[in-house]
């Protein structure tokens, strides 16, 4: 790879860039013409990265993406793990073209925020479509909501662990709050305890449910001084409610 086909690294948090540049070039080195595009996302391409503690995420876009491929990447990737370098998403743009109505969250994440290292900007022109969006959180919703159930009958005579259950299921929420808000064409907020405020708002759910939950960091199976069960029970009503307002979007 030539050093100066390398664009934007100065957008970089520094040790974002002591880390991934390196393994960007052995990668190239490796892949030569066939690597079409390589982008960072999440965390290491905004102002949410923590040095030494967050994962470094990306993707290489391949003209054609054989075993072969995953195979000679092997010894870089493992030692960039090392260097907090997630092992990279790796992808052809027929791939990533077929597949916007499977993951449509995930590449709206990726088109939303995102910074090209090299090649091809294929993120921009992605065109995501709302009903997919919307498909996709109702079944979210709908999942969380059976596996929520699930669990308290599994669990719900020894109490044990069900504060745990609440916190995981609203943080694998939040994502999904974030894109319905989009679907109200409005601007989400980053920042995850006003996601839920301006969630709860635009879809006149309860946040004193919600932002208790998000909030305690403590195990002794209570939520704002409650019983955690009679949380459960609320949770899970604002929880049905929502499921069927996104049913009905």
């Amino acid at each position: 790879m030539d050093k100066g086909s390398i664009i934007n690294k100065e957008k970089l948090h520094s040790e974002v860039q002591g880390n991934f540049i390196p393994y960007l070039e052995k990668m190239s080195d490796i892949h030569g013409d066939n690597l079409i595009s390589v982008f960072v996302y999440g965390s290491a391409a905004g102002e949410n990265y923590i040095p030494k503690n967050s994962d470094i995420n990306s993707v290489f876009v391949f003209k054609d993406l054989k075993f072969q491929a995953l195979k000679s990447s092997l010894k870089v990737i493992s030692k960039g793990i090392c260097k907090k370098i997630a092992a990279p998403l790796c992808l052809t743009k027929d791939y990533i073209n077929s597949s916007l109505d499977v993951f449509p969250i995930e590449f709206l994440d990726m088109k939303e925020n995102h910074i090209l290292l090299y090649g091809e900007e294929i993120l921009s022109g992605l065109e995501i479509k709302g009903e997919h969006i919307r498909l996709f959180c109702e079944q979210q919703i709908k999942g969380k909501l059976i596996r929520v159930r699930q669990a308290y009958l599994e669990v719900g005579l020894k109490k044990k662990g069900l504060e745990a259950l609440l916190k995981e299921s609203l943080n694998s929420l939040i994502p999904i709050f974030r894109n319905l808000i989009r679907l109200k064409e409005k601007q989400p907020s980053i920042e995850k305890k006003e996601i839920i405020k301006q969630f709860c708002q635009i879809f006149g759910l309860d946040e004193n449910v919600f932002l208790p939950i998000y909030k305690d960091s403590t195990n002794d199976e209570k939520i704002a001084n409650q019983d955690v069960v009679v949380f459960l029970e609320k949770y899970l009503k604002q929880i049905e409610k929502l499921a069927s307002m996104v049913d009905k979007l």
